[in-house]
């Protein structure tokens, strides 16, 4: 293997300190802590084990954290009641509503009656609609947690070839308008892209988001690329059990990239470490208390 190994979980518990160290600056200005809120409709396993994580990880950062958990009984105006009420609270900061919801309720409006400014998950249009005009507002987790990576790896990526492939709300789209930002020429390839290995072979960075496992081969990676797996997948493990892998075949990939994140232990902790981050952020815009330039 010639790759070096993107230690996303290092670099999420370097951010979750430096998240840490900065609220009792808060609370000192603010008389409060600050607070975050999640909604957890139903019983989904994977989704009461990613919000007990969230919940921890807030708590171990010295913020307050709250969890609704209702019935898969609950009916769209019940839920939207709620949301509303989490948006007048003074104390919340961040709403994060988990999801998937059951089929019956409508994730679009759900997620559309969260206050923008709480939304610190960043799937608000109007989170939306600021990321793409250059606006302040929040960002999904994922995707900027990766160009945090990025940047800590490659330094300056302007001028860089990026491609991702993916086109999803929630990584795809919010990805490429990061890069964007950070003037790397940037291509969006989906399942429908022609020739799609020849197009992830120009990327000086290689995002990978396409929910599919181990989808793109190491002979499709540039030598030296730099190269980001989202992908988070469960596999028959050929010994009657399961493991993890991503969108990217790291055997092969790890011949040919210059850098790789592993799956897990890549991009899948900087989701919660961003978050954290965007709570601290709303909770400082919110109470109008100056949070130093770069600070997080």
């Amino acid at each position: 293997m010639s790759a070096a190994i993107i230690d996303g979980k290092a670099f999420a518990a370097t951010l979750r300190e430096r998240v840490a160290l900065l609220v009792p600056a808060f609370e000192a200005a603010a008389g409060r802590k600050p607070g975050l809120t999640v909604v957890i409709v139903g019983e989904d396993p994977a989704s009461q084990v990613y919000v007990r994580s969230k919940g921890k990880a807030t708590e171990a950062a010295g913020m307050v954290s709250t969890t609704h958990r209702l019935p898969d009984t609950t009916t769209q105006d019940e839920l939207l009641a709620l949301v509303r009420q989490l948006n007048a609270d003074p104390a919340v900061d961040g709403i994060l509503v988990q999801l998937p919801l059951p089929k019956h309720l409508d994730e679009s409006e759900v997620i559309a009656t969260i206050d923008p400014d709480k939304d610190v998950d960043g799937f608000h249009v109007v989170n939306a609609g600021r990321l793409a005009v250059g606006q302040e507002g929040f960002v999904p987790c994922t995707p900027l947690g990766c160009i945090m990576l990025l940047e800590d790896r490659l330094g300056d990526l302007s001028g860089l070839n990026a491609v991702v492939v993916g086109r999803s709300n929630i990584v795809g789209k919010p990805m490429a308008q990061l890069l964007l930002a950070k003037s790397c020429t940037v291509t969006i390839a989906h399942s429908r892209t022609k020739d799609l290995p020849d197009v992830c072979r120009r990327a000086d960075i290689l995002v990978a988001a396409v929910g599919r496992p181990e989808m793109i081969k190491g002979d499709w990676i540039k030598p030296g690329a730099t190269v980001i797996d989202v992908g988070i997948n469960r596999v028959d493990n050929g010994e009657g059990g399961t493991k993890l892998v991503g969108d990217v075949d790291f055997a092969s990939a790890a011949e040919v990239a210059g850098a790789i994140t592993p799956v897990p232990g890549g991009v899948g902790p900087m989701t919660i470490a961003v978050l954290l981050r965007n709570t601290l952020v709303s909770a400082y815009r919110r109470e109008n208390v100056a949070l130093g330039k770069g600070a997080i």
